[in-house]
């Protein structure tokens, strides 16, 4: 399968038994919606979205959270991937994403150490929003630590 992205669509597992034919394909509808990446590309062009990738990292990073290291990249990712669960107040859990969008997105470890727990921090973003949350391994425990409509 060929991306418009130039992601490595044959490694993708949750694609391959899912029915995802690529996006090139589909003409960046992998999941049957619009993948904006696909659709930042095909209307503005690659050397746009790799400004706009530029861009969002920046952002993120200026936002100085505590004990998250500076990221140096962002790649496509499935929202079945990265759609945790997070509790509210009282009691229920919310999701935020969509199981079929494709998201930016990233994952570093804490720099902080709390014994033999290791928490990482979960970064996504689209045009729309960014989205910052910690957790344990294998996405346990999930904590929203930011979500931020982009202006």
């Amino acid at each position: 399968m060929k991306s418009i992205c130039g992601t490595d669509c044959n490694s993708c597992s949750y694609g391959k038994n899912n029915g995802c034919r690529g996006c090139c394909s589909t003409n960046g509808c992998p999941f049957g919606k619009q993948c904006f990446i696909a659709d930042y590309i095909l209307t503005k062009g690659f050397k746009k979205y790799e400004l706009f990738k530029a861009q969002l990292i920046s952002e993120i990073n200026d936002l100085n959270i505590l004990n998250m290291p500076k990221i140096k990249e962002l790649i496509p990712l499935n929202g079945a991937f990265v759609n945790l669960r997070y509790p509210l107040p009282n009691g229920k859990t919310i999701q935020l994403l969509d199981d079929n969008d494709i998201y930016l997105g990233s994952q570093v470890e804490s720099e902080f150490k709390d014994n033999d727990v290791v928490k990482c921090f979960g970064i996504l973003a689209n045009v729309n929003f960014i989205l910052i949350c910690r957790y344990e391994e294998n996405g346990n425990n999930p904590e929203l630590i930011l979500y931020k409509k982009r202006k």
